[in-house]
């Protein structure tokens, strides 16, 4: 059913008309044009459309619209004003992206990881990070760009 939903996203309200079971996925792609948070699996298993819910990674492919009202929602683009938050940063200077499709759902978990955990052991990292797949299998400069954003908190 189509109803008028209100969503507090990157820090800004949006008021949107979708079918309460629409994934907030979709909401932020194609009704609000948000393309950072991308498609992967559609099943929650890859990591691809991670966003922050009130500070913690999810994945915004599993997550009805209707279950979001009064909720904050963090996107890759509203992760830091001027993409120069530690963790974008560190991937830039460890030149972690090879083909970049899953980077902004590899880069908002780190940074959940980083707000839950600021001094994260290699297990503490491999564990966090277990639900992003890298089809390029960057996990070497992954780690280390989390490492240094670590580092530098």
């Amino acid at each position: 059913m189509i109803k008028k939903f209100t969503l507090r996203i990157n820090k800004k309200s949006h008021t949107v008309e979708a079918d309460e079971n629409m994934p907030l996925l979709w909401v932020l792609r194609d009704v609000l044009d948000l393309k950072g948070t991308k498609y992967g699996c559609g099943v929650g298993s890859c990591g691809a459309c991670t966003v922050h819910l009130n500070g913690i990674a999810v994945r915004s492919c599993q997550l009805p619209i209707s279950a979001l009202a009064n909720q904050n929602i963090t996107t890759i683009e509203g992760l830091a004003e001027k993409g120069d938050h530690p963790v974008q940063k560190a991937w830039l200077d460890v030149d972690v992206a090879q083909c970049g499709y899953c980077q902004s759902g590899q880069i908002m978990s780190a940074a959940a990881l980083l707000k839950s955990n600021p001094n994260p052991s290699e297990e503490d990292i491999d564990n966090f990070m277990s639900g992003n797949i890298c089809r390029c299998g960057t996990y070497t400069r992954i780690k280390k760009a989390i490492q240094q954003a670590a580092a530098k908190k």
